[in-house]
């Protein structure tokens, strides 16, 4: 391996004084001479760390990237989910959240060049892997390749978010000096054409930056997700020598590139939380560097999976991923510094990093203690105010209904007497709890989709299946991940016929109709069921939700949906960020699917991730 003597340029100010100036724009372009990157001529390390702005409340984007810079990191990466900004086909979104000219600005401002790895598709353990659910209206549509009807909706799309970055590109005078064509796509085909479609149609709305693409390092994956003449990076958390190897048979003169440095891991539900030793991070980082390599750390800092964005995937079964996204990172979910935040700038500084000393301190945390939940609604007799009711034959899916995320209610009647008949639900994505004249008979979900056996009365009953989308499949060959009944119903071999479906998106709860909850509630209350509350914050801080005695649901601060918990872990709080909260009285909501002990919750001053 070359080692290349470079040192690391620590911020964008150093290089200005060496870019031209073309109609008064200070402009730069990376490019590769052999083995390593020059910036205007002078050769540069590209340090990265990962931040999803999407991920982060905006409020909080200036802290976590100046978190970034101190610890010797010269380039913020992240990634554009097109999920996020085209939520409903034609209606795009670029605020809040979806800020990305503002997050890309405001990073080249605090002195960061940025690389962005724009969708189709990014995986990301992000709902869908980025894509919208809309697609998956169209079941012939075929995703991630030469299909005209998926590359019409990819070109709509690009037509509405190429043009915000094109005055970010850095030879345009902004920070962003690289852009990604796909993501990981030897790990799910072949279609080069699909990736020469993608880079001409980037390089026709204005892209004139470094393009490059990004995989394992194995074979498949490089023969699948390269293009010629496009700079290739490879991705791995272990093991580098073994990485570049394989790298070099392919791309023998071209600078190496860790785009991916997987130096923590996420979390799926029913699993145990993930942590790295901060000594073999380090050490790892150390042997890459040693090599003369780049890198780009994810997560440097993984941040949350609000609402229902959540991703899953699917290996042997299907495993949905919790609600934070904190990926054990250098920088913690709720942004503080970690030991291996420590590890890492002692490493990048012995390789001539430039960090800052004293390191920015934490944003407050506060324990505003015990909030009662006064008040509730049950989630059947409030389906008239949350939904307009659909009538099909069949028990249809989310997609082709016009709903994204949330629940989906079917319901049909079943006519009686029926003794141990098996209910089979064909194929539920993701979790049913199965109701007879209102009462639970039982819960059936993905993983484990056996029959339920059922009594139906002389008089006949009504059957109602209220399903949870618990996050689309975000990586593999599974991406077409219809939410609810996907199949039918059947009891033994009879299909049911007639249902009432009513699509429960759960975007706006300001319909719910709510009631002072009963007094000889006030120690237990079952689910499917809203609860609502109010405290007061005399001061904004950052807080963690914690919900012991209750067993599965959604919650919401102020209106917006904090993410889901659930008694089987492993997280046990949901991190709760300052800027959500309002100075005096503020409004929780949670939907318990099952029920509680007590119709109460804690707001504490440290996370628990299990």
């Amino acid at each position: 391996m070359l080692h290349l003597e470079i040192e690391v340029q620590a911020s964008i100010s150093d290089n200005i004084a060496k870019t031209n100036c073309m109609g008064g724009l200070l402009v730069s372009n990376l490019q590769m001479k052999g083995p390593q990157f020059l910036l205007n001529g002078e050769p540069i390390r590209i340090l990265a760390g990962a931040i999803h702005y999407f991920r982060v409340v905006p409020e909080y984007w200036e802290d976590r990237l100046l978190k970034l810079k101190a610890c010797g990191f010269n380039t913020v990466e992240t990634y554009i989910p097109w999920n996020l900004h085209e939520p409903e086909e034609g209606s795009f979104c670029f605020e809040g959240l979806a800020d990305v000219e503002r997050f890309v600005a405001l990073a080249g401002e605090l002195g960061l060049h940025v690389i962005v790895r724009p969708s189709p598709y990014i995986c990301a353990e992000w709902e869908f892997g980025g894509l919208p659910a809309w697609l998956l209206r169209d079941r012939d549509m075929a995703l991630r390749c030469m299909d005209d009807a998926y590359l019409r909706k990819v070109d709509a799309y690009y037509d509405a978010l190429i043009p915000k970055l094109v005055p970010l590109l850095s030879t345009n005078g902004g920070p962003i000096l690289a852009v990604q064509i796909e993501n990981e796509y030897g790990s799910y085909g072949n279609d080069t054409d699909y990736l020469a479609y993608l880079k001409n149609g980037l390089v026709a709305r204005g892209i004139d930056v470094m393009l490059f693409t990004s995989d394992g390092p194995t074979d498949q994956m490089l023969q699948g997700g390269t293009l010629p003449g496009v700079l290739a990076t490879v991705n791995f958390g272990s093991r580098p020598e073994e990485g570049f190897e394989k790298f070099r048979e392919y791309r023998p003169d071209e600078p190496l590139f860790c785009m991916e440095y997987w130096n923590g891991w996420f979390d799926h539900w029913l699993k145990p939380h993930h942590t790295r030793e901060a000594s073999d991070v380090a050490d790892v980082l150390d042997r890459m560097l040693q090599a003369g390599a780049s890198v780009n750390f994810y997560m440097f800092h993984g941040g949350t999976n609000f609402g229902f964005y959540n991703g899953a995937n699917f290996h042997d079964r299907y495993e949905p991923t919790v609600t934070s996204y904190d990926y054990d990172a250098p920088l913690s979910e709720c942004g503080d510094i970690t030991e291996k935040y420590r590890a890492v700038r002692e490493v990048l500084y012995k390789y001539g990093a430039q960090v800052s000393d004293p390191l920015p301190g934490p944003s407050p945390k506060k324990r505003y203690g015990m909030v009662s939940l006064t008040e509730t609604a049950d989630v059947f007799t409030s389906l008239e105010s949350l939904s307009t009711p659909i009538r099909r034959r069949c028990p249809e899916p989310m997609e082709k209904l016009g709903q994204n995320y949330g629940f989906i209610l079917y319901r049909t009647q079943v006519t009686g007497p029926r003794i141990e008949q098996e209910l089979h639900l064909q194929d539920v994505h993701d979790r049913a709890q199965v109701f007879l004249d209102g009462s639970l008979i039982g819960i059936v979900e993905r993983w484990d989709q056996k029959p339920l056996i059922v009594n139906i009365p002389a008089q006949g009953a009504t059957l109602d299946i209220l399903v949870e989308n618990m996050g689309r499949i975000n990586y593999g060959p599974r991406l077409k991940d219809a939410k609810g009944i996907t199949e039918g119903v059947r009891l033994d071999n009879q299909f049911l016929f007639d249902w009432t479906i009513y699509p429960l998106p759960l975007s706006d709860l300001s319909s719910v109709p709510f009631a002072p909850l009963p007094v000889q509630s006030a120690d237990s209350a079952s689910g499917p069921a809203f609860f609502k509350g109010e405290f007061t914050a005399d001061e904004i801080a950052d807080t963690f939700v914690r919900l012991e005695g209750w067993t599965k649901g959604v919650v919401w601060i102020n209106g917006f949906n904090l993410g889901r918990y659930w008694e089987k872990g492993p997280q046990r709080t949901l991190y709760l960020p300052g800027p959500l909260l309002r100075p005096g009285r503020n409004e929780l909501i949670v939907l318990e699917l099952h029920g509680m002990a007590k119709p109460e919750l804690e707001l504490t001053d440290s996370p628990d991730l299990g």
